[in-house]
């Protein structure tokens, strides 16, 4: 993917970007060259000469934003309609217990609203949105966390063995003992 964390450009980042582009188109009426305005709006020149050779066939028109890269395939209606869904419990959706995977997600919006994501496209659907992994924080009524707390301090060690050899290892893997 091009951009961080699976998303493209925000609303404010397109906008930002865009303004570049009309104060480069300024710039073009004005004949300034495409390496002094590459340095003023701390650009490369290769998208300057791209913005130019645009700006020439079409005008000022041609740099401004076409919107973002690709609508979301669900939208903010059909993912609130998604949320209650998911608030029913996967229990009444046929799975057998309460635990929702993106995978269970997946398969959700794809019978309910015959759309198909993938599970990354999912996972980034939810964080879009808010939402974020949770895992379970349960424990069991019956631990004794001062029996844990011991076992981890006593025999959790000598079951683990230790860090580090007490003599030079080899860095070779077919003869381990060459040294």
């Amino acid at each position: 993917m091009r951009y961080a964390q699976g998303g493209g450009l925000t609303d404010e980042r397109r906008a930002f970007r865009e303004k570049l582009r009309m104060e480069a188109a300024e710039r073009f009426a004005q004949g300034d060259e495409n390496a002094v305005i590459a340095r003023d709006l701390r650009v490369s020149v290769r998208s300057v000469q791209r913005w130019r050779r645009a700006w020439s066939q079409e005008g000022p028109r041609a740099l401004a934003s076409k919107g973002p890269a690709s609508l979301p395939l669900l939208s903010d209606e059909l993912f609130a309609v998604l949320e209650q869904e998911l608030a029913k419990g996967p229990v009444a959706h046929g799975w057998p217990d309460q635990t929702w995977t993106l995978s269970r997600i997946k398969t959700l919006i794809g019978r309910r609203f015959h759309k198909s994501y993938t599970v990354q496209g999912v996972a980034a659907l939810l964080k879009r949105h808010g939402w974020s992994c949770q895992m379970p924080a349960r424990r069991a009524v019956e631990r004794d966390e001062e029996a844990v707390a011991g076992w981890v301090k006593e025999t959790w060690p000598s079951v683990e063995g230790p860090w580090r050899r007490s003599m030079p290892g080899s860095s070779s893997r077919t003869r381990p003992d060459s040294r």
